[in-house]
């Protein structure tokens, strides 16, 4: 088997910490200093040990990083106490050669390493990589007639990359070495152009001839990274650097910083509030009710709060659906099924920009917006499914589908929409065409698209939320816990890149689970009614919003520092038990009392 690194020389005789550092040794003080001198060097002949392979690569790593702290004479000692070899002397030679720009000999020396290197045409791309180096500094130090012989007589000849090449013939060109470095994207002649192309030449070669640049810091940032992973509350914005990380404790994100307290109750709507959603920007949120009221609240970005900003009313069968332009200027309000017209609001202005009603006998109960911020489709169970501009007019119309819900692609072509036949299609407007992705055993209640526009969140009467991917067109995962009839109960996706997912549910709870763990990671208690919507703020990872039969909008969010741990209304990953707080018990019996809707 090949080893990973070099063979240890165990029998080898070691000089003293003095003769290794190149310097002459001191005169001892007394005849005792120099039998204590003696002693040491007897010890680490006696204290050898034969490394195993793993340990070898340890040792590695350690004197790579040592080398890279500027700590060379202790890479050094390290490396002749332990018997290990950093890297082939050759390597070695060649790094030296580049850094100091001695392109000739590091020519020569390439030629040396080529029997050692993995692949076949390892040693022609970094030949093509060096002359590239080569006729660059030429060119940024005026020498044009050697940078002209270096492109003719040592580049092109190689017949590779002729694309490339012919970039730097273009060269040639720029007056001015600031143009030269602006066009070739290059940091000009120097240490730090010198140790990018090193780096480059490094991915050549194999670990036992020379170690990828920056290995240990690689190794750590990925172990981080996978520790972030299975972190089931880890919300929290990741640092590009491990400066701010602890490399002496795994990662473990308390519950205290997710999304699981009541941080404020919107009680302004007086009937059942059907829907809610953040602005795109997250500096706004969106409520619907049955009170015929379309609110919109302030989200203050550093206090987390929200203050009422405007009312829409007017809606005569309530709002029970919502989307926001792209821009985040206007917001279309739907009403349920017996509704046969839809508002266009300008958020901004206050201001009614259209209503769309093309027929008494329509449903339009959803909508969603082309990234144009022009252009609108809606839709309800009834089989209308029409594209409409700015001013209502209907510029496409698709018959005899009946819509459930509908989101807009990113191509700004293509249409999803649920339908009565459990399934989610595909409907392009301009080329008039359609295709399947999603067929289900029972009915779609509404869907979400995440950010990436791959991954799709369903929720199916008598089944729950199911998470999709639209590419693959394969069900990825059914998510436990939620209670789902056959009310229409929106779910998100949430959190930092979107690893979570939340749902309301007909237990009154509102549940959040890890995209990649089928079990609720948190039960959030505190509604009184069915819970029909939940919406994630974009930018604030900590903020959660749900809409209840209650009358009532909570905003969600990380607990307080005074909050005890053992307090949160979150489900422990361990026991599957819910623990609702004191606080959040006495508000729920609050909303309770003073709650007079007769239950359905």
């Amino acid at each position: 088997m090949q080893s990973n690194g070099s063979p240890t020389h165990n029998g080898d005789a070691q000089t003293s910490s003095s003769a290794q550092n190149g310097a002459e040794p001191e005169p001892s003080a007394s005849s005792s200093n120099g039998v204590e001198v003696t002693q040491v060097a007897e010890g680490l002949e006696k204290a050898k040990v034969v490394l195993s392979r793993s340990d070898e690569d340890i040792v590695r790593l350690i004197g790579q990083h040592l080398n890279g702290l500027g700590l060379h004479r202790t890479a050094e000692l390290l490396m002749a106490e332990s018997g290990c070899r950093l890297e082939h002397p050759s390597a070695a030679r060649f790094r030296e050669l580049v850094m100091a720009g001695e392109w000739e000999q590091a020519e020569e020396v390439l030629s040396e390493l080529k029997s050692l290197l993995d692949k076949p045409q390892a040693a022609l791309k970094m030949k093509f990589l060096l002359l590239e180096q080569k006729y660059l500094e030429y060119l940024e130090d005026g020498q044009v007639i050697e940078a002209l012989y270096c492109l003719r007589n040592e580049l092109t000849p190689l017949k590779f990359n002729t694309e490339r090449v012919h970039q730097l013939s273009g060269y040639i060109m720029c007056s001015t070495a600031e143009e030269l470095r602006e066009r070739a994207e290059w940091e000009g002649k120097g240490p730090k152009s010198r140790a990018k192309l090193m780096e480059k030449l490094q991915a050549y070669m194999p670990p036992s001839v020379m170690l990828p640049p920056r290995r240990l810091q690689t190794l750590l940032s990925q172990a981080i990274e996978l520790q972030k992973e299975r972190c089931p509350y880890h919300n929290t914005k990741s640092e590009d650097s491990l400066q701010n990380m602890s490399l002496l404790l795994d990662h473990v994100c308390s519950r205290k910083q997710f999304p699981c307290r009541t941080r404020q109750i919107l009680s302004e709507h007086c009937d059942e509030v059907w829907f809610c959603k953040f602005s795109n920007d997250g500096t706004k949120l969106a409520t619907g009710s049955k009170d015929s009221t379309l609110n919109i609240y302030e989200v203050n970005q550093i206090t987390q709060e929200a203050k009422l900003l405007r009312t829409f009313e007017g809606h005569q069968y309530g709002v029970s659906y919502l989307s926001w332009s792209p821009d985040d200027v206007y917001l279309i309000a739907c009403g349920p099924e017996e509704c046969s017209e839809l508002w266009v609001w300008n958020v901004q202005t206050g201001e009614l920009r259209v209503k769309v009603s093309q027929s008494p006998e329509d449903s339009l109960t959803s909508a969603a917006w082309n990234i144009d911020c022009k252009r609108f489709v809606c839709g309800g169970t009834r089989g209308q499914f029409y594209q409409c501009d700015l001013d209502g007019n209907v510029m496409d119309s698709w018959e005899g589908v009946r819509v459930q819900c509908l989101q807009y692609k990113k191509d700004g072509k293509t249409v999803l929409a649920s339908d009565t036949h459990h399934r989610i299609r595909g409907y392009n407007f301009e080329e008039l065409s359609d295709h399947n992705l999603i067929v289900e055993d029972h009915p779609i209640m509404s869907f979400s698209v995440d950010d990436s526009g791959r991954l799709a969140l369903l929720n199916v009467a008598t089944q729950g939320v199911h998470l999709w991917d639209l590419h693959d067109k394969v069900l990825v995962r059914k998510y436990q816990g939620v209670t789902q009839g056959f009310y229409t109960i929106h779910s998100c996706f949430g959190g930092v890149n979107q690893d979570f997912v939340a749902s309301g549910s007909e237990d009154n709870k509102v549940y959040v689970w890890h995209l990649k763990r089928e079990l609720p990671i948190a039960v959030l208690a505190g509604h009184t009614r069915t819970v029909n919507c939940v919406t994630w703020n974009s930018q604030i990872p900590g903020l959660l919003a749900s809409a209840s039969d209650d009358g009532t909008v909570r905003l969600w969010g990380p607990a307080s520092a005074e909050d005890e741990s053992d307090d949160l209304p979150c489900l422990s990953p361990l026991d599957g038990t819910v623990r609702v707080s004191e606080k959040d018990k006495s508000a729920a019996e609050s909303d309770d009392s003073t709650d007079t809707d007769d239950e359905v």
